[in-house]
């Protein structure tokens, strides 16, 4: 006897041959949908999920010696050289780089590059 879909919503392929494999579902739900275990909560509560925001404009490595004869004055060198794009990060993952910008008196940043939501998948893994 052939088992019922845990989720018949998400199941968007044909009917099972016999003897065949399963059918595959939808890996993923689309914003807006409705939750496949009938909660009926919808997605867009993501939406309001906060994230912290990194623009990185460079690093470095110093021993704590050198880290506490630091003071006003002082000039630490970055790993990035003057000109080079920044990376901005969302939750410690690389989404995008820029340049540096001023918008009425404050920093901004240019997006020049978004990196691919499948690059952005593969660098989880």
């Amino acid at each position: 006897m052939a088992q019922k879909p845990d989720h018949p919503a998400t199941d968007r392929t044909a009917a099972r041959k016999p003897g065949g494999p399963p059918p595959a579902r939808a890996a993923a739900l689309e914003i807006g949908s409705t939750n496949p275990a009938g909660g009926g909560e919808n997605l867009d509560l993501l939406l309001d999920i906060p994230l912290e925001i990194t623009i990185e404009l460079g690093r470095t490595r110093m021993l704590i010696n050198d880290l506490l004869k630091l003071g006003q004055g002082s000039v630490i060198e970055l790993s990035k050289e003057a000109g080079d794009t920044l990376d901005i990060l969302a939750n410690n993952r690389l989404i995008a780089k820029g340049d540096v910008v001023v918008v009425n008196k404050k920093y901004g940043i240019r997006l020049t590059e978004v990196i691919s939501p499948v690059e952005r998948v593969e660098k989880l893994g």
